[in-house]
């Protein structure tokens, strides 16, 4: 169907609760979302494009057609709507991927048994504790076990390994009884792991307990060293103990929600709460969102489809659209009433931040920055006055000899860093001679019109957040029409040089803007500077030499491009070809004897 008929036929639809579902042209299901009042909401896809961000427009492209479902209620289309979602995963819908399995605690048998955590059992005659469902739990548990009982975390063999190497770093700051310098016997390291087993098995409580009575035993036997070591070991388990009140919550249970949202990926993070301690962690690295409440109303309800624990109490770090729906719906699964709270202070707001900075901090990580290249893309976004940060920058630059052999650089920044996956080669077609103005405008109008047209995994379907010019005022009054006509909103400004070719100031249209003063900024810009006009030149060099080559070869009576290039490819250079004999020549595939002995006659003339 066109646009034209999909609008006519959703104006057809009741002011009711419902369910709609987007089908393409080969009625898959790309699409599924649920309304208080169908007609209102599906019409507005299917008409003005104004309000509507870049992945709903590219949705809407892809339907041909939709059906739905009536409900009785907007609840009722909700539930529907989480069901069918999880049956069929369409494509434009925020999913969460549920990879959560199960965890174990592996030991090892032998004279030197070690401690670890797993994600399966393996028929491999080791002993397993588990399962359990919390990967941050098992993980946290088997690291605290490790450091209170100074056993081994390195991957070293014992008995291959025991007394063959000095002691490593753990083993100096006392945090490993260093069974690989012989500093722990056999028998002493076995009653470490069966300590460690106990304490994994029956908690901190009890260990300690343990612990204590059998230090009082020591003392009173005068075993002063295994007292001592037995009182350092309860000391490291108090140690730790008060370390996680930090992050503990006076609430039997409770789960906290952050989403933190950048131009291109977004985090969603949940921590969750047991007994007011910390007992687990997750999170998605999903596409930017265009709308914040709603993507929590929505994640949130996806979370709780993947998991049966519903708390009494949730966190969330921001407005939900239509909270009291989503909270009907999670009280509808678990049973029993639950409070969402919006901390604005004490304890609940300091978690809250916490769940924020994880987030933040897995989002650096899945984007590869780190704090230095965050903080001069935010300089200079300061500096040259844009909206948002620039975290994707496209730089252009022209290369050619005296007007002949015209090319074009494209070179990309992806959070501060190249991005070669993505750079790009451009022969001017336009026109012959020198115009830098106009094979830039020429380079601009291609790229967007690759946009336009190229299918959904091009490259060229990534809008920059800037654009930078190697060049001045001229090349970027010769750019912004370009933008402007393919209603674009695109930041642009030229990257000027001194007389000694070193990069100077940033032009835009009506001056330029000083980076000196920055040296972040300024070894940034000067970077990307150097990058794109190496790349351009690089291109430039190489379809030169071609050119000449090729000229040079197709001088000779009978060779045209397809023998030049066979030659070349054969013997790599002319001059190999110059050294060529007659029978070496006429070995060449598409080399006739006559052919053979013009080249040889046409590179030894006397």
């Amino acid at each position: 169907m066109t646009e034209k008929e999909l609008r006519r036929k959703a104006m057809a639809l009741p002011l009711q609760p419902g369910v709609y579902i987007m089908k393409n042209k080969d009625k898959k299901i790309i699409y599924i979302g649920k309304a208080k009042k169908l007609k209102n909401r599906v019409s507005s896809y299917f008409g003005s494009h104004t309000n509507h961000s870049l992945k709903v427009i590219k949705m809407v492209e892809k339907v041909d057609d939709f059906d739905y479902i009536l409900c009785d209620s907007e609840f009722e289309a909700l539930v529907l709507e989480c069901s069918l979602i999880k049956q069929h995963q369409p494509k434009y819908n925020i999913l969460l991927k549920d990879d959560k399995g199960y965890n174990y605690i592996k030991i090892t048998k032998g004279d030197f048994p070690k401690i670890s955590e797993c994600k399966s059992i393996k028929d491999d005659d080791a002993d397993y504790i588990g399962p359990y469902t919390s990967t941050f739990s098992v993980k946290q548990a088997v690291e605290e076990t490790l450091k209170i009982f100074k056993l081994p975390r390195c991957n070293k063999q014992f008995p291959r390994d025991y007394n063959k190497s000095r002691q490593c770093l753990n083993g100096f700051m006392n945090l490993c009884s260093a069974p690989c310098a012989g500093k722990i016997s056999q028998e002493d390291y076995v009653k470490c792991t069966q300590d460690a087993l106990s304490f994994l098995k029956g908690g901190s409580v009890k260990a300690v307990k343990d612990m204590e009575a059998q230090m009082e035993k020591c003392a009173q036997a005068l075993q002063y060293e295994e007292a001592a070591k037995l009182r350092d070991r309860i000391r490291a388990i108090k140690n730790l103990e008060e370390k996680q009140k930090v992050v503990s919550i006076n609430v039997p249970e409770e789960d906290v929600f952050a989403l933190v949202n950048t131009n291109k990926k977004a985090c969603f993070e949940v921590l969750r709460f047991e007994q007011g301690r910390l007992t687990d962690s997750e999170f998605w690295i999903i596409d930017a969102v265009d709308d914040l409440p709603q993507s929590r109303f929505e994640l949130i309800e996806r979370y709780y489809s993947m998991r049966n624990r519903i708390p009494s109490r949730i966190a969330v770090d921001g407005e939900i659209e239509d909270e009291q729906l989503l909270k009907v719906f999670l009280e509808s699964k678990r049973g029993k009433k639950i409070e969402i709270i919006h901390p604005q202070k004490g304890e609940h707001l300091s978690i809250v931040r916490m769940c924020i900075s994880n987030a933040n901090e897995h989002l650096a990580q899945q984007q590869g920055r780190i704090g230095k290249e965050l903080a001069v893309l935010e300089e200079l976004k300061e500096i040259l006055g844009l909206e948002k940060l620039p975290e994707y920058i496209e730089s252009y630059d022209i290369s050619h000899t005296f007007g002949c052999d015209n090319v074009a650089g494209m070179v990309v920044f992806h959070n501060g860093r190249p991005m070669k996956s993505a750079y790009k080669r451009f022969s001017i077609k336009g026109f012959d001679g020198q115009n830098d103005v106009g094979s830039m405008k020429e380079v601009l109008t291609r790229r967007f019109n690759h946009y336009y047209d190229d299918d959904d995994d091009s490259t060229f379907k990534t809008l920059p957040d800037l654009i930078l010019l190697d060049g001045g005022e001229p090349q970027v009054n010769a750019v912004l029409p370009v933008i402007k006509s393919m209603k674009l909103d695109i930041p642009v400004f030229g990257m000027v040089k001194d007389s000694k070719h070193r990069t100077r100031a940033i032009a835009y249209d009506g001056g330029e803007i000083a980076i000196n003063s920055s040296r972040s900024v300024f070894t940034l810009v000067s970077s990307i500077q150097e990058e794109v006009h190496r790349f351009a030149i690089a291109y430039h060099h190489n379809k030169h030499k071609k050119g000449t080559l090729s000229t040079s070869l197709t001088k000779i009576d009978g060779i045209g491009d397809a023998k030049a290039k066979a030659l070349l490819r054969h013997f790599k250079t002319i001059s190999a070809i110059k050294e060529a004999s007659v029978k070496e020549l006429e070995a060449v595939s598409g080399i006739s004897i006559k052919n053979a002995q013009e080249i040889y006659n046409f590179y030894h003339k006397m």
